[in-house]
């Protein structure tokens, strides 16, 4: 089985990124991951990279300066029908607060919230049920 899809992490934390990343490698084998540093930058790479038939799965992260991760979902729900059905968003967060949790969820955007750091199996059983063809 190959995975057939294109990964976009927006997060601001370079360590997570790294961490992110060589998760992604060791447990999936996935080598290539886009990084956006914040929301804005995740739209700039949307809106540049994302081909057609594409499939994307987003890891974002909430808290980060110049858009954060709420904001970024509210711009991303005025995206073209075509990008919204292609695109799978996780939420990776380690906050704590019950509102922004309840928030995550009511998203109709967002697939799931993992909790950082993000738990290697139930990334691996997320991505294994969603993401491979």
């Amino acid at each position: 089985m190959a995975f057939n899809s294109t990964i976009l992490l927006i997060e601001d934390n370079l360590i997570d990124q790294l961490v992110t990343k060589q998760l992604l490698k060791k447990v999936l084998d996935i080598n290539q991951v886009f990084i956006a540093n914040n929301g804005l930058e995740g739209l700039q790479w949307i809106i540049k990279n994302k081909k057609a038939k594409q499939k994307l799965v987003i890891l974002l992260d909430i808290q980060m300066p110049i858009m954060n991760g709420f904001e970024f979902l509210d711009i991303f729900q005025t995206l073209n029908t075509e990008i919204q059905d292609e695109t799978q968003i996780y939420v990776v967060s380690s906050t704590l607060d019950s509102d922004e949790i309840e928030q995550i969820r009511k998203n109709e955007f967002v697939e799931d919230f993992l909790n950082k750091p993000i738990p290697v199996e139930e990334l691996k059983k997320q991505f294994l049920n969603s993401f491979l063809f």
